[in-house]
């Protein structure tokens, strides 16, 4: 079993801001594979079923950003899945925006979702989809701010396609594995 899990705060106000853009990727999973987002323990909002003939849960933790990890330790622990099973989608500022960037590890780079996933696992070695949203516009725009506020039109433009590339990209992980989705996906953005 794999824990497809997408970064994100669970109010309706947070709907459409760069932070909750891995809710946005659950939800398009779910919809592409039929899967219902309807259990709500474990401090997440969760479905289950197939995708590439691997049986997963599709998860939005309902904890804030800052608390994710405490809804992946949860779940891992009830349903005996190994770190190394658990793919993080999430924003990434360092990235442009709608670029994709695979990843087997690593550091939480300042996200604070990822920073306590790592921190409620004891690991940083589980995948992550980032999904480019730009640096904010200027060096003196507050972070938070930036986070949180709405995509554009013209931005969202840009994400639509993409956010197909992201599905594809778990997609590959399982059926193929990390090494495969990195060789087909890192730096992707719309139609590449």
């Amino acid at each position: 079993m794999y824990i497809i899990v997408g970064l994100g705060n669970p109010e309706k106000k947070y709907d459409g801001t760069r932070h909750n853009i891995g809710f946005t990727a659950i939800e398009l999973l779910a919809s592409r594979h039929g899967i219902s987002l309807k259990k709500s323990k474990h401090k997440a909002l969760f479905g289950d079923g197939m995708i590439e003939g691997q049986k997963v849960l599709l998860v939005q933790p309902q904890t804030y950003m800052n608390l994710s990890g405490e809804a992946v330790r949860e779940l891992c622990a009830f349903y005996k899945v190994p770190t190394e099973q658990v793919v993080v989608l999430f924003d990434d500022i360092s990235l442009p925006l709608g670029k994709i960037r695979v990843r087997p590890k690593g550091s939480d780079g300042g996200h604070n979702g990822i920073k306590s996933i790592i921190y409620q696992l004891g690991s940083d070695a589980f995948p992550r989809v980032k999904i480019g949203v730009s640096a904010p516009p200027h060096a003196d725009y507050d972070l938070a701010d930036y986070v949180l506020g709405k995509f554009s039109p013209d931005e969202i433009k840009i994400l639509t396609p993409v956010m197909k590339n992201v599905c594809g990209a778990v997609e590959t992980i399982l059926s193929s594995g990390v090494a495969d989705a990195m060789n087909r996906f890192n730096g992707a953005g719309a139609g590449e």
